[in-house]
Parts: structure tokens; sequence; C-alpha cells
């Protein structure tokens, strides 16, 4: 890093705060990632189950795809391969496993570009203007922290908390468990996501995958779900 990035790195990392905040406009807040079902079924009930839950999927499922997918965006766009990000996006948006996973994503990622666009606009959104599908949250968010120089180090595990912590605050609504506790279990997911992010970094388009079956499932009994306060 130059003594000119250097000095330009808190600027990116506020702005980058300001994108992962729960006040960024891109309707986070709405979608539950199946939690809402599994806490119904009684596999969630208390912290410990939140956190082993979570823990679960950022180790074998959607998140860590989601570590990787960040990652490859980060790296198109620094190692000058931004022609490439189409492509990645397109990819990414086909490991949605459910129709809810679908909408949680594109909704999330579209309100996502259009307040970027408005307030920190930048010519690598205009990658993603023509595509046939909703771009995935991960790719949009790696892309730009990469035109902002902020560090892959730094980039990725705070991407990863915003995710665990939204779903946090989800059970923390729904189980339901007290403020504390919701902060219990944020950090007790700091070491996962420190570890998926050391990993993914050196992951490949080819390691991608899922073993998490359960949180899909639960994303698919969600969709017939009676009473509801999430739409995932």
């Amino acid at each position: 890093m130059t003594a000119e990035q250097f000095a330009q790195l808190p600027q990116a990392l506020l702005r980058l705060q300001s994108w992962l905040s729960p006040s960024f406009p891109n309707g986070a807040y709405s979608y539950s990632h199946g939690l809402e079902w599994a806490v119904e079924a009684g596999h969630i009930t208390s912290r410990c189950s939140l956190v082993d839950w979570l823990e679960a999927d950022l180790c074998y499922g959607s998140g860590r795809n989601e570590a990787i997918f960040f990652k490859d965006a980060y790296r198109s766009v620094s190692e000058g391969r931004e022609a490439e990000l189409p492509q990645l996006a397109e990819l990414a948006a086909a490991f949605r496993g459910t129709s809810e996973f679908v909408l949680e994503s594109a909704q999330q990622s579209s309100a996502c570009l259009a307040t970027l666009r408005q307030v920190w606009p930048d010519r690598i959104l205009d990658v993603f203007a023509h595509m046939h599908c909703a771009p995935v949250l991960a790719v949009v968010l790696g892309a730009r922290s990469a035109r902002e120089r902020i560090p892959l180090c730094l980039a990725l595990p705070a991407f990863l908390h915003s995710y665990v912590a939204n779903l946090v605050m989800a059970g923390v609504r729904l189980i339901p468990l007290g403020q504390t506790d919701g902060q219990l279990a944020i950090a007790a997911l700091e070491h996962p996501i420190l570890a998926l992010s050391a990993k993914a970094v050196s992951a490949t388009i080819d390691e991608l995958g899922s073993a998490g079956f359960m949180v899909e499932l639960a994303s698919i009994a969600h969709e017939t779900q009676y009473t509801r306060l999430f739409r995932s």
C-alpha cells in the first residue's frame, strides 16, 4: 500500500461501514435466511443453537460461498479483470438455492446498487447495468471495496460480520433473545468469520458448494409458513 492509499484508507473504511450498516437502505432487516422457520420448528431455541446454526452456514453453507464470491469480485477489479464481473455475478445468482433466497439476494443487491450509484458513484457499477439478472450483494460490494482499495483482509471479514449480524438480529426478534445475548452471539462468531475469511482468500471457484442442507430446507419450508415476520 502506497502512502497515498494509506492516507485515503480512513475515508474508504467509513464508506465500507456505511455500506454494511443496518441503516443502509437495502432492506436486509426484512429477511431471515430461513431462520424464522427453523425457530418455529424448534431447531433454534437459544443463543447457543443460533450460534451453531449460523456457524454451520458460514463454514459449510451459503456464507462460505458468499465469501468466495466477494473475494473473486474483489480480485477481478484489483487485478484489472473487470470484464469477468458479469459472468461472476450470474454464477453467484445461480447459486441461490431457493426462490426466497433469489428474492432476498436480488432485492438487496438491486437496492444496494441504486444507493451506491446515487451516493457513491463509480464506473465499476456500470458493469452490472445490462445483466439478465440482479447481481449478488457479495459481488457488488466486493467490486466496490476493491475500487476503494480497502485491503481484502479488512473488507471480507467486515462483509461477513454484517451478514451474520443481520441474522443474529433476526434471531433476537424470533427466539426471542435479549440484546446482550445477541451481542454475545455475534462475539462468538468472530473466530468463524476470521477463519472463513482466511480460507476464502485462497479458495477458487471450483471449491464452491454447500453442505448446509438444513438452511436451504428451512428456506423452502418458510415459503408456506402460515404466520411470519420475514420475507425469507
